[in-house]
């Protein structure tokens, strides 16, 4: 009996035991849940490489610290960055904000990869700073998907030394650059000098000279472009340039400059340093590329735009304006050797009292972007195949240009 009563005892406790543990879990449960705030997070894909990457970065960690936000810069090799975008495309895992090279950016716009920033730069007080060809470079079907971030263009390196031994001064028009440069070719000189590789490269060397003369990449059969591509073919047939044109990079035409053994060349305000290095004691200048009907020249540079399905667009769109900011430009392009994409910014003393910077600043007003088209790539090829079929003499020019004309049509519509 004894036994029993303390059996009843213990179950009446161990049922007050839980039915109290019951009463202080759901207690417990009821008050308000106190999780950390997020921190914003914002990630941004680039190729830069070397003190570009350093400057860069620096401009990210500035916006972090002004904002009180994580900002993290993931960078890529050139050569498998296009891969990794379209890797990260399939698994729906792109970053917030991405870096391309400008000729791209038409084509990853048309896949809806960016978001249509159209109002918020109508709306911003640095657009209307912005020069024509850079901020063209990133519209796409009349609506804006980014802003340039760099930018570069092409003008005519000269041998000043060479031209007044020869009597002569820098050319100006295509016909002056043909007679220069016949004078200036001998048995261990050649009066001129383009990259014309089978690649883009051929293209952007040649897109000044075709919009000089009137034509444009989607009539490629027009008699402005074969004038064009028949200058070029002159030249090499003359002994003007070399017929070694067509496997020749623009970095080649450069090494033959510092050598001595080119007169004038087309390049890129990134090839001063490797001239000053190469040739010390040359006596050379640059001046704006030869005009035919009008000035021209070609855009390089590159593009930065927001990710369409970024979760913080407008954190995403101050670093773009931190970016496009005027001081935050001259210092990163001050120390990176690329050019303002902002005209009010080239008019600083860096960009005017230079010579050479003076000269790029004012080819910058006339250069204009590969397309913009969505379809650039085979558009380019088809432009670079016909200099090379024409250059070596597989076809004379205007059948070169007739046969990429119709590989572009259908490219077209």
């Amino acid at each position: 009996m004894k036994k029993m009563k303390w059996l009843i005892i213990c179950l009446l406790s161990s049922l007050m035991f839980l039915t109290a543990c019951g009463t202080k879990t759901t207690e417990t449960t009821n008050e308000p849940s106190k999780e950390p705030a997020k921190e914003e997070v914002l990630t941004i894909w680039t190729y830069f490489s070397g003190n570009e990457k350093d400057q860069f970065q620096k401009l990210v960690d500035k916006f972090a610290a002004d904002n009180g936000v994580k900002v993290n810069a993931e960078y890529f090799a050139f050569g498998d960055y296009k891969k990794q975008i379209s890797t990260a495309m399939t698994a729906d895992s792109l970053p917030d904000i991405i870096m391309l090279d400008n000729p791209d950016f038409a084509a990853y716009a048309s896949m809806d990869v960016f978001l249509d920033i159209t109002d918020r730069m109508k709306a911003w007080d640095a657009t209307p700073n912005y020069f024509e060809g850079p901020l063209k470079s990133a519209v796409y079907d009349g609506k804006n998907y980014g802003i340039p971030i760099t930018s570069n263009c092409l003008a005519l390196f000269y041998n000043q030394d060479m031209l007044d031994k020869a009597g002569l001064s820098v050319p100006t028009t295509w016909d002056e650059l043909t007679a220069s440069a016949a004078k200036l070719s001998s048995k261990d000189v050649y009066g001129f000098a383009v990259g014309s590789p089978k690649n883009e490269e051929a293209t952007f060397q040649f897109l000044p000279w075709m919009l000089s003369a009137g034509g444009s990449y989607d009539k490629l059969d027009s008699p402005e472009t074969i004038k064009a591509v028949a200058l070029w073919t002159d030249l090499i047939k003359s002994g003007s340039m070399s017929k070694e044109t067509i496997n020749w990079g623009q970095g080649d035409a450069q090494k033959q400059f510092s050598a001595g053994k080119v007169a004038m060349f087309v390049g890129g305000p990134w090839m001063v340093s490797a001239i000053q290095t190469e040739a010390p004691d040359m006596k050379w200048g640059v001046a704006t590329l030869p005009v035919d009907v009008k000035a021209a020249s070609v855009l390089g540079g590159e593009n930065i735009g927001i990710v369409a399905k970024t979760k913080n667009p407008d954190l995403a769109w101050k670093f773009l304006e931190a970016v496009g900011d005027a001081n935050n430009m001259k210092e990163f392009i001050g120390s990176t050797g690329y050019f303002p994409p902002r005209a009010d910014v080239a008019k600083d003393d860096i960009w005017t009292q230079d010579p050479i910077k003076k000269v790029f600043a004012e080819q910058m007003a006339s250069a204009m972007p590969r397309g913009p088209h969505a379809k650039w790539p085979e558009i380019s090829e088809a432009i670079f195949t016909a200099l090379q079929e024409s250059l070596s003499g597989a076809k004379e020019p205007e059948a070169a240009c007739k046969d990429a004309q119709a590989k572009v049509e259908p490219l077209l519509k």
